[in-house]
């Protein structure tokens, strides 16, 4: 069956395109879900309206992602934490940790899950952070853990 998609769905496609599904994806999770409706030949014209609308928006919000990576690229964070003589942290820092911080310095809103960070940091040091603003724009930071 062939749907018009409202929403971008990963792995299928985005706002304003006409895929084809199967039948039974179609009418029992995409339809119902308001995701997506019956591609019919009223909805072709309007899969392209909503396909401009989404292109244009895509681009504003890669221009605005690029931006903050420039002005962003290379910074460095210090974060104070509690730590051991050996230097080890009593408890550890995480994305949320890192996307607040980033956050109060830049005056710019970060979620945690735009901090790419493979495992929590426990030791004191510095780490590169990669942070990843939009899916096609992604810059690195360094965190400077302190005994604090």
């Amino acid at each position: 069956m062939k749907v018009l998609l409202f929403e971008s769905v990963e792995g299928l496609g985005n706002t304003g395109d006409i895929v084809e599904v199967a039948d039974g994806y179609a009418r029992n999770s995409l339809i119902p879900r308001s995701l997506a409706t019956k591609a019919t030949a009223g909805a072709v014209a309007e899969a392209e309206r909503m396909r401009k609308a989404w292109q244009e928006n895509n681009a504003a919000e890669v221009s605005a992602a690029t931006e903050i990576a420039e002005r962003l690229a290379d910074t460095t964070l210090e974060m104070p934490a509690k730590t051991s003589q050996e230097g080890k942290l009593f408890g550890s820092i995480g994305a949320r940790d890192i996307s607040d911080a980033l956050s109060l310095e830049s005056g710019v809103d970060f979620d945690r899950k735009m901090i790419q960070l493979d495992d929590s940091i426990r030791t004191t040091g510095s780490q590169a952070v990669t942070v990843t603003p939009h899916p096609d724009v992604s810059f690195e930071i360094t965190v400077n853990v302190v005994e604090g």
